[in-house]
């Protein structure tokens, strides 16, 4: 089968390999049928990963259809459709249970597929405890709409949960990326006063103004004041940090009001500081971390309710046979891309 592979440092490459196998009894073979390009996928090309293993398949976004499923295995069978979760986890260790699955304690647990297991930028892939990884899709629900639910939707409905939003609100969130957008979308479902964008990127601050005209945006440099401005305590209540910029950390804390709550759902290239003297005082609350992607039944119950609708995201179809063309594209944020829909 065709699959990109992490070559080395700065390297992918589609190459042939053997369709993989079932290794255990909870695991499923998976023919995918949708797959996306992640910026966590870049971080890993660029080395910010350091735990990726050369040699493995990459990808974590993915659909598809189950081919076989292993002895244990009880809650999909061959032939249904399903959304692959970027998370392993075995949902019987101390953390699984408690619904930190990001944390599970299972050699493979946390983010594996595509990081240090083959992932899904391929015709096939073996999903590790498959009832854990795999959500059926119903038949109302087409793979477009499906295809974030794993990871970067997954991550904005964990991100608003932990978030602790109310109606009286103000909230803020930093950058209009894919992940931005969908936090945005999980936002909404909690209907705060007033949510306000800060992106600096001209064609993704259009996007929103868009599909979202009541969304309130401001660039990078007016972000303070503009927040400031646009609040009812001196800042926002809740501020979201989903860009990953150089100082967009530092900018998340400077608008939170005092006794905020700031979530960084951002993967940074660098190390980031937290100035205590600095905000001595704003008695903040930081939550921080990858995504517990414990909620994707829920996530898909919404999309077939139409209360959630990602796929104005998808700007790019290519074929598994032009994927490297594709990451040109999506590298480059050329053409106005935001997301890739990578078919069979």
């Amino acid at each position: 089968m065709k699959a990109l592979t992490y070559i080395e440092h700065g390297k992918f490459a589609l190459q042939e390999k053997a369709k993989p196998q079932l290794v255990s009894a909870r695991d499923a073979l998976v023919r995918v049928t949708l797959g996306s390009i992640c910026t966590s996928d870049l971080h890993i090309k660029h080395g910010s990963v350091p735990r990726a293993v050369p040699g493995i398949t990459v990808g974590h976004e993915m659909v598809g259809v189950v081919e076989a499923v292993g002895a244990d295995v009880k809650t999909v069978k061959p032939g249904d459709r399903v959304t692959v979760n970027v998370e392993t986890f075995c949902g019987e260790c101390f953390f699984c249970k408690k619904g930190f699955v990001n944390n599970c304690t299972d050699p493979h647990g946390g983010w594996a597929l595509g990081c240090r297991i083959d992932g899904g930028q391929a015709e096939f892939v073996c999903v590790p405890y498959a009832d854990q990884g795999l959500n059926k899709i119903t038949d109302s629900v087409t793979d477009e709409q499906a295809l974030f639910v794993g990871d970067i939707l997954a991550t904005g409905f964990w991100a608003t949960r932990i978030s602790e939003i109310t109606e009286e609100d103000t909230v803020l969130i930093i950058g209009a990326g894919p992940t931005g957008i969908c936090t945005l979308l999980c936002v909404m479902l909690k209907q705060p006063k007033r949510i306000i964008i800060c992106e600096k990127d001209a064609a993704r601050a259009e996007f929103v103004r868009k599909h979202y005209p009541d969304v309130l945006l401001c660039e990078p440099e007016e972000c303070e004041a503009f927040v400031k401005e646009h609040s009812d305590h001196g800042g926002a209540d809740v501020v979201l940090e989903v860009a990953g910029g150089r100082d967009t950390f530092q900018l998340a804390w400077k608008c939170a009001r005092p006794n905020a709550i700031v979530t960084v759902v951002a993967l940074y290239d660098k190390a980031q500081s937290l100035p205590l003297p600095d905000m001595y005082g704003k008695n903040l609350i930081f939550k921080t971390g990858g995504v517990d992607g414990c909620d994707c039944a829920e996530i898909l119950h919404l999309i077939e309710e139409g209360k959630i609708d990602t796929t104005p995201l998808i700007t790019h179809r290519f074929k598994l046979a032009d994927i490297e063309e594709a990451y040109r594209i999506f590298e480059n944020r050329l053409d106005g891309v935001i997301k890739i829909a990578i078919t069979e």
